[in-house]
């Protein structure tokens, strides 16, 4: 299995326990909510390059 696939699976993995168990994507928003779900976005992205530009070397 690839690197990319692994982030991807953790990265919907993440998803789906924060819709879920933290509820981010309630009526009431917050920023704290909206932030974790930035930095879990940014992290995935992160992930994702470096997974990438390692498959190329």
């Amino acid at each position: 299995m690839n690197k990319s696939t692994i982030v991807i699976i953790i990265y919907v993995l993440g998803l789906i326990f924060g819709a879920l168990v933290l509820d981010i994507w309630s009526a009431e928003t917050s920023i704290k909510k909206t932030l974790l779900g930035l930095g879990w976005t940014a992290l995935f992205l992160i992930g994702l390059f470096f997974s990438e530009k390692n498959e190329k070397e």
